[in-house]
């Protein structure tokens, strides 16, 4: 790794920062001052900044409960990031593995780890996604049938991938699919002649939101929720 990626990644310093204080030969690698932003640190070096040793943080895995009227991305003039709900350092380097809609509660998965979020979002991966859905009229209990087979959707020229569907009360399920269309699961109740009027993720794969997260509430994942994408 670059020196002055290195520099950035183990504490709050800029890029521009970082090479400040290189070119002012404040920052050792091994006992050595090193001025050179291009500098290729060896593994298991020893780098400090006026004496103080660094150490190299690890890739992030984060659960977030979000809640209503957070968007999944950057903020807009309407709504803010889920990310301004993380009080911890260089959170824009931390990226949403499955976006929810505003209006969708539940499971975010965010990560700095680019590989780990790919193979949990891929559309190669079978990873199954269970919502719970509060329905407008009730649901009958042949859209399980028809969940099964695969739902038409408007303007999409393939119906959907097979998708089980567990009825709770009559307007009330448990949704899970394997895919992530453009709002599919309100789409889907909508072929249906359904209307969506609650929508909460639940969970993503092997991995089920912590109950004990009040909405807005986070948590790093355990290393067994992790190694369940790896």
């Amino acid at each position: 790794m670059r020196l002055d990626k290195y520099l950035c990644e183990s504490t709050e310093l800029s890029r521009a920062e970082a090479k400040r204080l290189l070119r002012g030969g404040e920052v050792t690698c091994n006992g050595k001052v090193i001025k050179t932003g291009s500098f290729k640190v060896p593994e298991a070096a020893e780098v400090r900044i006026e004496g103080n040793l660094l150490s190299l943080r690890g890739p992030r895995y984060i659960m977030l409960n979000k809640p209503v009227d957070f968007i999944s991305s950057t903020a807009d003039d309407d709504y803010p990031s889920v990310l301004n709900l993380l009080d911890i350092d260089k959170v824009s380097t931390l990226h949403i593995a499955g976006r929810l809609d505003v209006d969708t509660t539940g499971l975010l998965l965010i990560t700095d780890d680019g590989q780990w979020s790919h193979k949990l979002m891929s559309p190669k991966k079978v990873c199954g996604k269970r919502y719970r859905v509060e329905l407008a009229d009730p649901i009958q209990d042949s859209a399980i049938e028809a969940f099964a087979k695969g739902v038409e959707l408007r303007n999409e020229k393939a119906v959907t991938k097979p998708s089980t569907l567990e009825i709770l009360s009559p307007t009330e399920v448990l949704l899970t699919i394997t895919e992530g269309k453009y709002h599919q699961v309100k789409r889907m109740f909508a072929a249906l002649g359904n209307k969506v009027v609650g929508l909460h993720r639940e969970r993503v794969g092997q991995i089920e939101l912590d109950e004990k997260l009040a909405p807005g509430e986070w948590r790093y994942l355990t290393e067994v929720e992790i190694d369940s994408v790896k």
